[in-house]
């Protein structure tokens, strides 16, 4: 399946159906044998994109199946065109008909997927489109829930029983989207950059549903124009250019060139597609990550795709309030933690020149429930993977794989505590080599992680090219204790680098803080306490020259689930809060980033 992003040009269509559709709760599964892939009765409605859970009264707790539909007319301009539904995300799995016949499903959320609608479309009439939702969470899915002793439903009694403190939002929260390409059209497009000297050197793989062919690139930008062409053998075409004193894609100057593609019969395009390319390399050397050759240090934080109301559905004005943000606090980079983000996010991290770590949604991953679990994780892991590159590949801001957050080792309160436990079992080892290898063979120009919480085996953390810890000394372990949590992230750092001698991020460390809440001397959830922690997280890794990266967690607070630890059912680490008001410690944080930057 294509991954290309859907655009409109003179070769292609577009038609958005986001909007108001028809919504049905079916908590017994019975809609499929009732009719409703042919329409629904008694439905509601609801938006789309946006997360079900904060519409109704009845739908936040609700974690299982759900219809939706909607109507629409097909332009009659499309015919003689292929003809897709394109669902930019579904949380957790999804099954699509259209006028009363299946045409897709797809397993997982976060991710796109289309399903060829030609040969089942109406030209004239009315059309319906039906999408079952599967929002149940299971422990054998990814991300998993309802883990029997897990560590937010089991050991936190969080609920909902997810195995991962956020929210398990569910529904259509991203775009659904028409579009036409034609009977014979370019399915996939691989940009990789390059630089020698002063230029910039662009390879573009092209693959056409074609056995042979021809057509051409064309690079655009600093008001000049590049070309080449290409020459399809069994439906594969590349290209080289040469770009001299090229602008080099970064975050002080995020340029980016226009690419085009064409797919030509006998002189005239018969598809065309077009992309923004940034022209940079990423690399890890020694204990340096090296933009364009340049050692560069990570300043940022791990986020949410989270909001009031929406949930986890894509608000447009939200993402350039947060890149505002984000640039004012002096940021320059975010983690998509803990799932792929929207591809919106992306194209604007691109113009914006924000770095990415781009995540699977592996989180809450564990291994007591013997193979059969554990392979069904790895499966539904790997094919998250595999959708995630295809879809990112393009984007200069994307620096980095991140393959799992948090994976959970057997033994986890013995490692915890720095115990004993008995002997790593290498399945576990493999289980990560396999998807890190996965990530190398598919993409070789990007390094690739795994981020690790306190306990986390080296045999783990040893496959990443790049260390990723999440560590909360000073907050779960040393709890209201600050300087004996920064002398333990001291002793760990050192240790850790002497164990691996790879570069360390320090991919969470932060401190849930009321807003408005103060004390003196510093206490916990005040924000005098969330600076101090902060300040000394920040002056412990600034001595450490391998530490190469500091993300705070989070940028803004955020929705979970409700349990003992989480106020109103929020995670309130957040240097925001969740309508984006600054506590004291986003201004710390500035001041830092910035001012004693220059």
């Amino acid at each position: 399946m294509s991954m290309l992003y859907p655009v409109q040009n003179d070769r292609r269509n577009l038609l958005d159906l986001s909007g108001f559709w028809s919504f049905r709760l079916d908590p017994n599964d019975i809609g499929h044998t009732s009719g409703w892939p042919s329409g629904l009765e008694e439905a509601r409605t609801i938006a789309v994109p946006a997360s079900w859970n904060e519409l109704y009264e009845d739908t936040r707790d609700y974690f299982g199946v759900a219809w939706y539909e909607q109507r629409f007319y097909a332009p009659q301009g499309w015919q003689g065109e292929r003809v897709f539904v394109r669902i930019g995300s579904a949380n957790y799995a999804a099954t699509v008909w259209l006028n009363g016949a299946q045409v897709g499903e797809h397993q997982g959320g976060h991710l796109p997927f289309a399903c060829d609608i030609t040969g089942q479309v109406d030209w004239q009439g009315e059309n319906r489109l039906l999408i079952r939702v599967d929002a149940e969470l299971t422990p054998t899915r990814v991300p998993p829930g309802n883990v029997p002793g897990g560590v937010m439903g089991g050991m936190m009694n969080s609920y909902p029983s997810a195995n991962f403190d956020f929210f398990p939002y569910a529904g259509l929260q991203r775009p659904v989207v028409l579009f036409s390409q034609p009977m014979t059209a370019i399915t996939d497009v691989t940009v990789v950059t390059d630089i020698n000297g002063a230029d910039g050197l662009v390879t573009v793989h092209v693959e056409a549903e074609c056995d042979t062919g021809v057509g051409a690139i064309q690079l655009s930008g600093q008001g000049r124009s590049w070309t080449a062409a290409l020459t399809f053998d069994n439906g594969q075409a590349m290209a080289h250019l040469a770009v001299p004193e090229a602008r080099f894609w970064c975050p002080d100057d995020p340029y980016l060139y226009q690419l085009a593609v064409t797919l030509d019969d006998e002189n005239a395009a018969v598809d065309r597609y077009s992309l923004e390319i940034g022209i940079r390399t990423i690399a890890v050397q020694g204990t340096e990550i090296l933009l364009n050759g340049k050692p560069i240090a990570l300043t940022g934080f791990g986020r949410h795709e989270d909001f009031p109301i929406h949930g986890r559905g894509l608000n447009m004005p939200l993402l350039i309030r947060d890149f505002s943000l984000l640039k004012w606090v002096g940021a320059n980079s975010f983690r998509t933690s803990h799932y792929p983000y929207s591809e919106e996010q992306m194209m604007l991290a691109d113009r914006e020149g924000i770095l990415v770590v781009d995540e699977i949604p592996a989180v809450g991953l564990f291994f007591e429930d013997g193979p059969d679990g554990v392979a069904a994780r790895l499966k539904q892991c790997r094919q998250q993977l595999d959708e995630l590159i295809r879809r990112d590949k393009n984007h200069a801001s994307v620096i980095m794989w991140s393959v799992a957050n948090e994976p959970l080792p057997p033994h986890l309160m013995q490692r915890f505590a720095g115990g004993d436990p008995p002997p790593l079992d290498p399945a576990t080892t493999a289980f990560f080599a396999q998807l890190i290898d996965q990530a190398r063979a598919q993409d070789a120009t990007r390094p690739v992680t795994l981020v690790g919480l306190h306990g986390c085996p080296h045999e783990w953390l040893a496959l990443s090219d790049v260390i990723f810890i999440n560590r909360y000394y000073g907050w779960y372990v040393e709890s209201g204790q600050l300087e004996a949590g920064f002398a333990a992230l001291d002793a760990e750092l050192d240790e850790l680098f002497a164990a691996l001698g790879k570069p360390i991020v320090l991919s969470e460390f932060g401190a849930d803080t009321v807003a408005g809440m103060h004390s003196n001397p510093p206490e916990m959830f005040s924000e005098e306490y969330q600076v101090a922690f902060l300040r000394g997280y920040l002056e412990v890794a600034g001595r450490k020259e391998f530490v190469v990266g500091l993300h705070v967690w989070n940028f803004a607070d955020f929705k979970t689930g409700q349990g003992i630890m989480r106020v109103g059912g929020l995670n309130l680490k957040g240097v925001f809060t969740r309508e984006r008001r600054p506590k004291m410690a986003a201004h710390f944080l500035r001041e830092e980033w910035t001012t004693k930057a220059e």
